[in-house]
């Protein structure tokens, strides 16, 4: 019967010398430290280790004095805190594996968002979540909607990168004026907006079309890395204008004119994406 209930307590994350102390308490108490050991079997080098793990997990009190007495908490209430805790336990573990489960999920799928506030509700919370690093494709007009969350952002060590399409300035990110803005717009048929967080998550769309408009989301890598690959090259080029524009300007046109146009499948030189 004895060895059955020192097995249960063990499954209780008893060791077994917390269980020999625990129920030779429960047989007889209060207990000095010397007798616990007298009447559990535990070794006397080895007691007050034991019943000091006791005392700190709750599972005996300790009536202080020149010699300690021991008495233990009694069994219901053991089990009855012992239940509580493992539904905490429980409740925790869901929460998390939950999380988890969801992180996982989002690693693989891509979301599609419509209009153009939802759009824009995404990306304040990519800015939310990112910790090292913005890289942002935005026109002026939607960085308007983003400067406070862009601006807390940097406040927290965010770096904050900025490819801007019209006259952006800002004293908290690195902004980078693109060369040939309002072409583009008439080139696409709207505006865009590219977020990369952290190099883990992306946000690419058309965001002034208002309800119509369409974006995608997502933490898929061979998405993530791509996109977040494009705004560097984008970054690249920004320097390169501005160091050498009159020698490239002058092997492809202004704005790199000949280059847009090269590489254009329509005969109107304009992109088709939007229908």
């Amino acid at each position: 019967m004895k060895e059955n209930i020192l097995e249960t307590l063990k499954n209780l994350n008893f060791t077994e010398y917390e269980a020999k102390a625990y129920l030779a308490l429960l047989q007889e108490s209060p207990l000095t430290g010397y007798a616990v050991a007298k009447n559990s079997g535990v070794p006397r080098s080895r007691i007050y280790e034991v019943l000091d793990s006791l005392a700190m997990r709750g599972d005996i009190l300790v009536s202080p004095g020149s010699t300690p007495q021991y008495s233990p908490v009694p069994a219901k209430e053991l089990i009855k805190n012992r239940r509580m805790k493992a539904e905490e336990n429980f409740e925790l573990a869901e929460k998390s594996l939950a999380e988890f489960e969801r992180s996982a999920n989002d690693r693989e799928n891509i979301w599609n968002i419509t209009g153009s506030n939802e759009i824009l509700d995404k990306v304040k919370a990519c800015i939310l979540s990112a910790e090292k690093r913005i890289l942002l494709e935005v026109w002026k007009e939607e960085f308007e909607e983003l400067e406070s969350e862009l601006r807390q952002a940097a406040k927290r060590g965010v770096n904050v990168t900025i490819i801007a399409y019209g006259e952006i300035v800002s004293d908290f990110a690195n902004v980078y004026l693109h060369y040939m803005g309002h072409e583009i717009t008439e080139e696409y048929g709207g505006r865009w907006i590219v977020i990369s967080g952290d190099d883990s998550e992306v946000l690419a769309g058309i965001v002034s079309l208002g309800k119509d408009s369409r974006a995608a989301w997502t933490m898929h890598v061979g998405l993530v890395m791509p996109i977040t690959e494009v705004i560097i090259h984008d970054l690249y080029l920004m320097e390169i204008m501005e160091k050498h524009r009159e020698l490239l300007e002058e092997s492809f046109g202004k704005n790199l004119v000949d280059l847009r146009h090269k590489f254009s499948i329509h005969p109107d030189f304009k992109k088709h994406y939007v229908r």
